[in-house]
């Protein structure tokens, strides 16, 4: 169950970014694209006003499904360098303090959040280019908080059982092959 949660983290995140690249790169080719005599006429019936408010939502969920998965990986930002130089009684209080702390106030963003989705959700605002519904928008809020928190969680019941927080390692590039010709 938990691995199809990871995988359709890692999917979605991963579609986001395509999704926002492919855009930009569309944008600009059309835009370069209209200067040339020969395709003006074909082009001018195609706009690409909406691809910049597009990329932003785009990068705006991005970021919030991204922070929850860099909790879940150990790559989410944190500044460590006191709390490793803690003696150990005191050093594995504080790691659960701030896990259990991260999981308090992303659940507290993301009750936030949804009241908010929720109270958006009746009135008639759109997005000025798209005139997409505004709560579909801020629909990142709830739901990234949410799975951050559970990531939190996650995160400190695996530390309360092992005494191991995830950690990434820099220099392995997953799917790169390992082989003989390899560095």
């Amino acid at each position: 169950m938990l691995k199809s949660l990871d995988h359709l983290e890692e999917g979605l995140i991963a579609f986001l970014m395509a999704a926002a690249t492919l855009i930009i790169f569309v944008a600009v080719v059309h835009r370069y694209a209209m200067g040339i005599p020969a395709l003006h006429g074909f082009l001018s019936g195609f706009s690409t006003s909406w691809a910049q408010e597009l990329c932003i939502y785009l990068f705006i969920w991005m970021a919030k499904f991204g922070a929850a998965y860099g909790v879940r990986t150990g790559v989410h930002v944190g500044v460590d360098v006191l709390v490793n130089r803690l003696v150990e009684p005191w050093r594995h209080r504080v790691i659960l303090f701030g896990l259990w702390s991260g999981a308090l106030f992303t659940v507290i963003i993301g009750s936030l959040g949804a009241h908010f989705v929720w109270a958006i959700a009746h009135t008639d605002q759109t997005s000025p280019d798209m005139e997409l519904p505004m709560w579909w928008i801020y629909l990142c809020i709830p739901l990234g908080s949410y799975l951050m928190c559970f990531r939190f969680l996650q995160v400190a019941r695996r530390f309360q059982l092992t005494n191991t927080l995830p950690h990434a390692d820099h220099l392995h590039v997953a799917g790169l092959s390992e082989g003989p010709n390899a560095p």
